[in-house]
């Protein structure tokens, strides 16, 4: 059961000589405090009896107000002991303050807010729509931490199911509710103990990875197209994220001429944040080669995909041009996948696989192909390895003809 006891803190005496008055709430030996908002100088302190001394003019008044406060957080203790034995001092804190710091809905807000502050629009719209969704299986207008439970998210899963989300959907879905747990364990809003996802675990579907082979990217490469069409950019883009590291096309489409030295490029990524240096193979540098001008100056942009004259400082505008011109380059690369006649689906994704396998088949180390593709471990590269070492088992197969 827990403890409640009035504190008189000395340590926190202010410059005008008064000290604070808190309540202390220790369960299972942990300590949490609360602030009642009451300030008086120690010689109005009974420390015998804990309470205000009579010649305070307001002693009567202050001493009901601290036995009031005493005798709420000793009933929620307890009420929230009956209904777990699993109950927190942040709990009853949150209880007796009336306020929602354990509350899941605003917490998710805030980390949306925070996202779009920093510039991160991408992460900011995933979390706001997981948030939706959330909220139209609990329309309430507050949903606490501690009401996601193993059986919540189970229930949660199996609703998502029903109106046809994918399992990558819901898997996408439930890692932000994850990660937003996490992050207010770290911050000490709910203890381990009550983070569901200790025991629930999220569900993904593998999913074959496209791309292509040598041939077919020289197939691709040798596309006659109209240098005026966007076609023709989309092609000339997917081939060169083929050739350097399978770049991501929010990166590659934000490159200038600045960031290409004649032989490097140099590029901080936005999804990782890590800076890479990628020397650019001849073939790739063709491709550098059919844009570079005369005129060419360091601020343009190298692929003439966003405008040199728009003012790209807003990251939601810039997002939302990316997001435009993604749209258009991938209805591109179906339109050449047709025409090529390629018997696979090709986004401009597959052109990092693309990249990661045909370097392994050339013999370029896992880790570097790693490096390049800014994995943020190598067990993510693996899966090309996989995916060549089963081409090289078909391969095999020959003398069982």
């Amino acid at each position: 059961m827990a403890t409640v006891t009035v504190i008189f803190n000395e340590k926190k005496v202010t410059k005008s000589g008064e000290v604070p008055i808190w309540l202390r709430i220790i369960k299972d030996r942990k300590p949490k405090y609360i602030a009642l908002g009451i300030k008086i100088h120690s010689k109005y302190w009974d420390s015998k009896k804990n309470k205000v001394r009579k010649s305070h003019q307001n002693s009567k008044y202050l001493n009901n107000f601290i036995a009031q406060k005493v005798a709420e957080a000793e009933a929620v203790s307890l009420e929230l002991e009956a209904a777990s034995k699993y109950t927190t001092p942040i709990e009853i804190k949150s209880a007796v303050m009336g306020t929602s710091l354990a509350s899941y809905y605003k917490f998710a807000q805030a980390s949306i807010d925070k996202n779009l502050r920093m510039g991160k629009i991408k992460m900011s719209n995933n979390e706001k729509y997981a948030l939706k969704k959330l909220k139209n299986f609990v329309p309430e207008n507050d949903l606490l931490f501690f009401d996601i439970t193993y059986q919540f998210l189970k229930k949660y899963e199996e609703s998502l199911k029903k109106i046809k989300n994918k399992t990558n959907t819901i898997f996408s879905d439930l890692k932000i509710i994850r990660k937003h747990f996490n992050e207010a364990e770290k911050e000490g809003l709910i203890p381990r103990v009550k983070n569901p996802f200790l025991t629930f675990r999220i569900k993904t579907a593998s999913i074959e990875k496209s791309y292509l082979t040598e041939a077919e990217i020289k197939t691709l490469a040798d596309k006659k197209l109209d240098p005026t069409k966007r076609i023709y950019h989309s092609r000339n883009l997917y081939i060169f994220a083929c050739y350097t590291g399978g770049i991501r096309f929010s990166d590659l489409i934000k490159l200038k001429w600045s960031n290409y030295d004649g032989e490097h490029l140099t590029l901080i990524t936005g999804k990782t944040t890590k800076k890479l240096i990628i020397k650019v193979p001849n073939k790739a540098i063709d491709i550098l080669n059919l844009y570079k001008t005369s005129d060419s100056n360091p601020t343009d942009y190298i692929f003439p995909l966003l405008k040199n004259d728009v003012d790209y400082s807003d990251p939601e505008v810039l997002f939302k041009a990316i997001q435009i011109n993604n749209a258009i380059v991938n209805d591109n690369l179906k339109t050449l996948a047709v025409s090529c006649k390629f018997k696979k689906h090709i986004h401009f994704h597959t052109s990092r696989h693309t990249f990661a396998t045909v370097a392994l088949k050339k013999g370029m180390r896992l880790e570097y192909v790693s490096k390049l593709m800014t994995h943020s471990t190598i067990k993510t590269t693996e899966i090309y390895a996989k995916i060549v070492n089963e081409e090289l088992d078909k391969a095999m197969d020959i003398f069982n003809d």
